[in-house]
């Protein structure tokens, strides 16, 4: 029994070393930086140096606030047709896109990252115009927040694909489990693996989506410095940017005109139904044959639902 327990010793040790130099040996063969494209623009939001955009000339505000692995760019097939009769503001959270990368990645520091590019963008203010926040899935928690820290400063609140809940299941157990260089070895891995993106984007967005040509748009924010160590910050802590459902209950009484906006497909941002008449808005409006990623299956059909949401809120544009 002792020789084969030192054997089994062994091979795990062997197996150890021959894991952790492969790692090793894959990181630094894959310890490239991607550069930022050229010509973003960046303001300081509360704390942190955002990356942003804005379109339009006139008409009421809209602040576009993206979801989970997504960036300003996610919303370009959307911003054309608001930018018609609608001032658009959209930027990077923290965590993701080009924004500078300062945690804690909580709800409430996603927030005041919101309310902080609201007074960059003169929105909000006494004398200021009042936009309407579009969040769409984990940014539906966060212009929630916002909502709720500051509900004197926003005409309208949308959740788009998504409930603002926490997401189940509670803290991770990734951060005790997994440790460097493993950790590293798995992110690169994953960005690396473009047939895995490609899986991931036609779940969350057939049937309607056009297919995914350049998945370096994606994954290139990723790729820029201290985003590993964001990623690994977001997926293993359990202080997820997420409002829970006592706090989320009290937009019921804040007088701001809302609407929740689905796929009819959609089973990644909770439900629809149970959002409306948890915040006190109208029936849900539901966009047959769409999944999560309804900006960009459906950009026609979400800008539509933004205006009539506008038009509640601050009159026709």
């Amino acid at each position: 029994m002792k020789r084969f327990l030192r054997r089994v010793l062994l091979v795990v040790l062997v197996f150890w070393l021959v894991v952790t130099g492969a790692s090793l040996g894959y990181n630094v063969f894959t310890d490239d930086r991607a550069t930022p494209p050229p010509g973003l623009q960046f303001v300081q939001a509360a704390d942190i140096n955002t990356r942003y955009q804005v379109w339009g000339t006139t008409g009421p505000p809209v602040v576009l606030v993206h979801g989970s692995a997504e960036s300003v760019g996610t919303w370009s097939r959307v911003i054309p047709l608001l930018a018609a009769t609608h001032r658009v503001y959209a930027y990077d959270i923290t965590g993701y896109g080009y924004s500078e990368r300062k945690g804690p990645y909580s709800v409430e520091h996603l927030a005041a990252q919101l309310l902080g590019f609201l007074d960059a963008m003169h929105l909000g203010g006494v004398g200021q115009p009042r936009p309407i926040l579009v969040g769409h899935s984990l940014g539906a928690g966060i212009a929630a927040e916002a909502t709720l820290e500051a509900p004197s400063r926003i005409a309208g609140l949308m959740f788009l694909d998504g409930d603002g809940l926490p997401f189940p299941g509670g803290d991770s157990v990734l951060r005790h489990l997994i440790v460097p260089p493993y950790r590293t070895t798995l992110i690169r891995l994953f960005l690396n693996t473009d047939s895995l993106i490609r899986k991931l984007y036609d779940d969350s967005c057939s049937p309607g989506c056009p297919p995914l040509e350049n998945v370096d748009e994606w994954t290139r924010p990723f790729r820029q410095p201290g985003a590993e160590r964001a990623i690994w910050e977001m997926l293993s802590s359990g202080d997820v940017p997420a409002v829970q459902p006592d706090r989320l209950a009290r937009l019921h009484d804040v007088p701001v005109p809302k609407a929740v906006v689905f796929g009819s497909l959609d089973t990644q941002g909770g439900s629809a139904t149970e959002t409306a008449a948890r915040v006190g808005a109208p029936a849900p409006t539901f966009i047959e044959g769409a999944n999560h990623l309804t900006l960009i299956s459906d950009p026609a059909a979400v800008a539509t639902a933004v205006e009539a949401l506008s038009k509640r809120a601050v009159g026709p544009s």
